[in-house]
């Protein structure tokens, strides 16, 4: 019982002083605005709102979580406040949850925005939502623990950042956001599917527009494959290099 109310102190902690200032706010509903505008802008003729709602979603998502984690995480570990949370009487499992939770939430409620934008401009009927929920839960799980992968690879800042674009930026050309993993070169294939951001795009692609080109179950055990691996691996390097 004690464990869980640190796991709630902890979250509640992490919102009030990372997730809920408002320049983050405002950040989590500029940032899928301004991925709307882009591709708008760039097409320069009517945009099919519903073929792209799943990359902005996802890229919002990836973005929002990895990019702030990355950072707290850092930026907690350089000012030594890490090394108090590491001293509390709760199993390491469950503190690291607690760091990650809030940007879980974070992740979440970024994906619904462009969901609610375009609620405004097309008509979402046929959706299946039972299979949207889950997808953006997993993506936002996946997407957080790759972003404490990377806060625990590092110890600065600027390197966190740097080491996210990294991971992101190819991430988005190769896990068929917009425009089909068949069209990559055959020796890039690979990489996509090696990607957990590949499965996610593929449910919601399949929930959205019902053009899903795998199954949803593979899909799914798939995300909560690299989540596991990407916490695991995130858990053994913070033994390794944080805990002497």
């Amino acid at each position: 019982m004690k464990a869980w109310i640190a796991f709630w102190s902890i979250l509640r902690k992490d919102m009030r002083a990372y997730y809920l200032k408002p320049p983050n706010i405002s950040w989590g509903l500029i940032f899928p605005l301004a991925w709307t505008l882009m591709f708008f802008i760039k097409s320069g003729s009517a945009v099919d709102v519903r073929s792209l709602l799943p990359g902005v979603m996802a890229l919002s998502i990836l973005f929002g979580t990895t990019s702030m984690l990355a950072v707290t995480v850092t930026f907690e570990k350089k000012g030594r406040s890490f090394e108090r949370l590491l001293l509390a009487p709760i199993p390491l499992e469950l503190l690291m949850l607690a760091k990650t939770s809030g940007a879980v939430l974070f992740g979440v409620a970024n994906a619904f925005v462009p969901v609610v934008m375009a609620a405004f401009v097309v008509d979402l009927g046929g959706v299946v939502w039972c299979q949207v929920v889950p997808a953006i839960v997993l993506i936002a799980v996946s997407s957080t623990f790759l972003g404490l992968f990377i806060a625990v690879s590092v110890s600065e800042v600027f390197e966190a950042q740097t080491f996210s674009n990294f991971f992101r930026f190819p991430m988005v050309f190769l896990c068929g956001l917009f425009f089909p993993v068949e069209m990559l070169p055959l020796l890039l294939r690979p990489l996509s599917y090696a990607i957990p951001l590949t499965y996610g795009a593929d449910v919601l692609h399949g929930a959205v527009n019902h053009s899903a080109r795998m199954p949803v179950i593979l899909s799914f055990a798939a995300l909560a494959g690299f989540c596991a691996v990407l916490f695991l691996v995130s858990l053994r390097n913070i033994r390794k290099r944080w805990i002497c």
